[in-house]
C-alpha cells in the first residue's frame, strides 16, 4: 500500500529534522519525507494538517502480563493499549509465568504479539533462572530467541560474586543488562518512602539509601566486567546524580525513570489510594524535581510507563495488601505531554525520551523517520485534550490519572505503515 501523510509538522530528534512537510510510505518503509518520488501515486492519503508526526513512542517496560496472568492483562488487550498511547515498540519484563527464562516462552510472546499486530513486542529475558537470583539463564539461547536484553527486575542477586559472574557472561557476548537497583535488605516489607508521608500515615518505610546502596554496587560492578547496562526504573535525585558521575567518568550507562515518577510524589499516598502504590515508591518533591532535571539534561535518556495493569481485586484491599503498580501505557503520550505543557521540556526533547532516547539504549531498530527505515509513526493533535478513561482498552483500570484532562491526542498510530490505532 502506498500512503501519503500530508501537511505535518514532523519532528524526528534523531536527525534534528523539525519542519512542515509530507510523509510517503510504501511497503512497510518510508521512502520519502518531503516532496514524493517521481513514480509514486498514494492509494490513500492523511490530511495531518495541524498534526505533530513523529517517530513511534519506545516504552522500554510494558508488562504485558501473558503468559501466566489472564486476569490482569493479555499480549492483545496491552499492545492494543500501548498504540493508543502512540507506541510502536516496546519491550516485555520478564516476570511471566512461567518466568521468561527458556525460548520457548520467548517464542511465545513473539508469536502472539506477531498475530495481535498492534506493536513491535522486544522481550526482556530472565538474567537468572526463576528470577532467584541463583543460576544464570541460557542468556545466549534466549537471545537467538529474540530477547534484546537481560534483568532480574526487582529479584535481586542476594549473592554479588554470583551476580559479577554473570555480568562477565553478559559481557563476553555483548549482551545488554538491565538494572533495577533496590537493596533488598533495606525494602524488605516497606511500602512508600521513609519520610514524613510515611511516618504520618504509620506505613513501613523504604529508604532512599535501599535504591543508592544497590546502585553504587552494580555501577562499580558494571565498570569492572565492562558489561552494557541500563538502568530502570530510578526514583531518587542521589541516584540519577550516581549516574550522572558514572557518565562523566566515561561508563557507557543508560537509564530511564517511569512517567509517574516526573509527576507524582509521597504525598499522593495522603489519602491511603492504593492506585498509588508503586514498587519501588514515590519519593519526595526534592527527588521528583532531581528525576526532571536528570531528564532535562540527559542524564536519563528515556521514559517509560512501566505499565503493571492488575484486574480491580488487587487494588481493593487495604493499602499494605494491595498489588503494586500502575496501568498507563495508553496515556503515555498526553501524561507526557504534561511536562511541556509545563515548561519542563521543548516539544522534540520530550519525543527523544520516548523514542530515540530508549531505543538507543537498548539497541532496537526504532526510534527514528528515515527514509528506507521502518514507517512507525505516531500522529498526534497536540491543542487538542485528552479525557483519561473516556475510552480505555488496557485490562488494568489501576490508574490515578482517570478522569483528568490531558494534553494532546493521538490521532493515529503507524506500524510499517500499517494503521494500528486511529482514535
Amino acid at each position: 500500500m502506498k500512503l501519503s501523510i500530508l501537511g505535518a509538522r514532523v519532528i524526528d530528534p534523531a536527525s534534528g529534522l523539525d519542519q512542515v512537510t509530507d510523509i510517503h510510505v510504501e511497503a512497510c518503509k518510508i521512502v520519502a519525507i518531503g516532496a514524493a518520488p517521481a513514480d509514486f501515486v498514494a492509494v490513500d492519503t492523511i490530511d495531518a494538517k495541524g498534526l505533530v508526526a513523529a517517530p513511534g513512542l519506545v516504552d522500554l517496560n510494558v508488562a504485558l502480563r501473558e503468559p501466566g496472568y489472564s486476569r490482569k492483562g493479555s499480549i492483545a488487550s496491552e499492545t492494543r493499549a500501548a498504540a493508543a498511547g502512540g507506541i510502536t515498540s516496546l519491550c516485555c519484563p520478564p516476570k511471566t509465568k512461567p518466568v521468561l527464562d527458556t525460548s520457548a516462552v520467548a517464542e511465545l510472546i513473539l508469536d502472539r504479539a506477531r498475530e495481535a499486530g498492534n506493536t513491535k513486542v522486544f522481550p526482556i529475558g530472565a538474567l537468572s533462572k526463576g528470577l532467584d537470583g541463583e543460576q544464570l539463564a541460557e542468556l545466549v539461547a534466549l537471545r537467538d530467541a529474540g530477547c534484546v536484553a537481560f534483568g532480574n527486575g526487582l529479584e535481586s542477586f542476594r549473592n554479588t560474586r554470583t551476580l559479577c559472574r554473570a555480568l562477565d557472561y553478559a559481557a563476553t557476548f555483548d549482551l545488554t543488562v538491565i538494572f533495577n537497583s533496590q537493596d533488598h535488605d533495606l525494602a524488605e516489607g516497606g511500602l512508600a518512602h521513609e519520610g514524613p508521608t510515611a511516618s504520618f500515615l504509620g506505613l513501613p518505610g523504604i529508604p532512599e539509601t535501599a535504591e543508592t546502596v544497590a546502585l553504587a554496587r552494580d555501577l562499580l560492578l558494571v565498570e569492572q566486567t565492562g558489561v552494557r547496562a541500563h538502568f530502570s526504573q530510578l526514583t531518587s535525585a542521589r541516584g540519577v546524580a550516581l549516574i550522572a558521575q558514572a557518565q562523566a567518568r566515561g561508563l557507557k550507562v543508560t537509564a530511564d525513570v517511569a512517567l509517574y515518577q516526573l509527576i507524582l510524589t509521597d504525598e499522593a499516598l495522603i489519602d491511603f489510594s492504593s492506585l498509588y502504590h508503586v514498587q519501588p515508591p514515590l519519593r519526595t518533591r526534592a527527588d521528583r524535581d532531581g528525576l526532571r532535571g536528570a531528564v532535562k539534561s540527559g542524564v536519563v535518556s528515556a521514559i517509560s510507563s512501566h505499565h503493571q495493569p492488575h484486574e480491580r481485586d488487587a487494588k481493593l484491599a487495604p493499602f499494605g495488601a494491595t498489588e503494586p503498580g500502575i496501568s498507563s501505557v495508553e496515556l503515555l503520550l498526553p501524561l507526557a505531554m504534561t511536562l511541556v505543557e509545563d515548561g519542563l521540556l521543548d516539544l522534540p526533547t520530550l519525543l527523544a525520551r520516548l523514542g530515540n532516547g530508549p531505543a538507543e539504549a537498548l539497541r532496537l531498530p526504532a526510534g527514528k523517520l528515515a527514509v528506507g527505515g521502518a514507517a512507525d509513526i505516531v500522529l498526534f493533535d497536540p491543542a487538542a485534550s485528552t479525557v483519561a478513561g473516556e475510552t480505555w482498552l488496557s485490562k488494568g483500570e489501576n490508574c490515578p490519572f482517570i478522569g483528568h484532562s490531558l494534553p494532546g491526542v493521538v490521532r493515529y498510530t503507524l506500524v510499517d505503515g500499517r494503521i494500528s490505532h486511529q482514535a
